[in-house]
């Protein structure tokens, strides 16, 4: 955006994080950085969410939000049923392919009103979204898990979406499990439990990635994913490193 929207716009706004981003240095997180963006708008060229679609990506240094648009060609439940798990797919092809470059992401979801200025967006509702991807709970949920990602949804985007049972979307599979506290507000957070099988045909990312993000990237587009999925081997334990208070707090 290059004016300021004096009133709010309707978007879904994903947001994502790169977990443990703080443990590596500058040139593995800039590697990092550039399979996340492609990994990305890959996910959402599948989902046909193109750029006339969505608002350019707002950078978040270890991370990325999209902001899409409020249209009939990119419902709310499509984001759910085929955007988290293509993007959770890609990323288990990327780490089977490349495990030096490995990673997992945490990821939050939430409808409502953006506004933009010069310097980006900003409102409540992003305040909200990016609350939820930053919580304590969330980072626990992915230590517990050797998935991919794990995903938070808002309160009112669970209430709009995720309880009705709209096709491929399974209410069972989340737990509300975050508290936050905004301006004195209270708000809530639904975790979805993660499938550790990620299964559907790899996605040739040398033809989905757009040309944007090809020509901005300095390092080689990449050779196209494998056919065949190596499924991750399960670290022992799987909960190594978690915070039990934290813990405690995501099962109550």
């Amino acid at each position: 955006m290059s004016v300021l929207t004096p009133i709010p716009l309707q978007r879904t706004m994903i947001v994502v994080d790169i977990e443990g981003s703080t443990l590596r240095n500058n040139s593995a997180t800039a590697v990092l950085r550039h399979d996340l963006y492609e990994l990305f708008e890959a996910a959402l060229l599948e989902c046909d969410i193109t750029e006339k679609l969505r608002d350019p990506f707002t950078d978040r240094g270890d991370g990325l939000m999209a902001f899409v648009h409020a249209v009939d060609q990119a419902p709310k439940t499509l984001m759910v049923n085929k955007f988290i798990p293509v993007l959770a797919r890609l990323l288990g092809e990327h780490g089977a392919k490349r495990p030096d470059r490995k990673f997992r992401i945490r990821a939050a979801m939430h409808a409502g009103d953006v506004h933009f200025d010069l310097r980006g967006p900003f409102g409540e509702d992003v305040t909200l979204t990016t609350r939820l991807v930053d919580a304590p709970e969330l980072k626990v949920a992915l230590r517990r898990t050797t998935a991919p990602l794990v995903l938070a949804v808002s309160e009112q985007f669970h209430r709009s979406v995720i309880r009705h049972g709209y096709e491929g979307i399974d209410e069972e599979r989340f737990e509300q499990a975050i508290e936050l506290d905004i301006g004195g507000q209270p708000a809530r957070g639904w975790v979805q439990a993660p499938e550790n099988r990620v299964p559907g045909k790899p996605i040739p990312l040398r033809d989905r990635v757009s040309q944007r993000t090809r020509s901005a990237a300095r390092f080689p587009v990449r050779t196209p994913l494998p056919r065949r999925l190596r499924r991750d081997v399960p670290e022992e334990g799987g909960t190594n490193g978690s915070d039990p208070a934290a813990e405690r707090r995501i099962s109550s």
